[in-house]
């Protein structure tokens, strides 16, 4: 990958197939939801299966970097699951704090939920210490009724001057259709998308491929 590509990450998957296919079409990663209560929750057990068919199956010399999602739930309980699972990352879009995530075996990626009128410094104000410690982070729009994948945007001008910080990806409302917009007002060091390329709640395989096109064609 060239160094100044936007990175791809594909989150939300709930088979190998649908795995194999992002991987294929050039992810950089791949998300799995562990958090609990909501629609694209995986347990454990399932999800580390689901895992270990992906990689079994995988050919080709991509191998995008595997990340399990978690909010608000016991450290250990996490880290137990990240092993079972062969995680790479650990993803956290809930409140924990800097005591919680120094507890984790693997980096972390933090969820930041941007809400409505924040400014570009006072975005870069909440995420510096993230990137200082070696944390990267995700930015998504705050819903007060979902975690995460709502499939809404936040407004993007917020995120002018932080969303092109190396290991911080934009989240929220991406689309095949809007993410050259993203890229071209943005210049994100990553992109994250997991409604935006299902269609009818299942991931569709056409726009998997033409998230990741659109995204290297930006």
């Amino acid at each position: 990958m060239a160094v100044d590509q936007t990175r791809v990450k594909i989150c939300g998957l709930r088979s190998a197939e649908a795995a194999l296919v992002a991987s294929e079409a050039g992810a950089d990663f791949l998300g799995f939801v562990f958090v609990e209560g909501v629609r694209r929750q995986l347990l454990p057990d399932e999800g580390a299966r689901i895992i270990s068919d992906y990689k079994k199956a995988r050919t080709g010399s991509n191998t995008p970097r595997i990340v399990g999602l978690f909010r608000n739930q016991d450290a250990d309980w996490v880290n137990q699951t990240a092993r079972q699972a062969d995680l790479d990352y650990l993803q956290l879009c809930g409140d924990e704090n800097y005591e919680y995530m120094d507890r984790m075996v693997l980096p972390v990626l933090k969820q930041i939920r941007v809400r409505k009128g924040t400014t570009p410094e006072k975005l870069a104000g909440i995420v510096s210490p993230y990137l200082a410690s070696n944390r990267s982070v995700v930015l998504d729009r705050y819903d007060r009724d979902t975690p995460g994948g709502s499939g809404r945007t936040f407004d993007w001008a917020t995120a002018e001057g932080v969303a092109n910080l190396d290991n911080v990806l934009l989240a929220g409302g991406i689309n095949p259709e809007n993410v050259g917009s993203a890229i071209n007002q943005l210049s994100p060091w990553g992109i994250d998308v997991s409604t935006g390329v299902e269609t009818d709640g299942i991931k569709d395989p056409v726009r998997i491929r033409a998230f990741i096109d659109a995204v290297r064609n930006a």
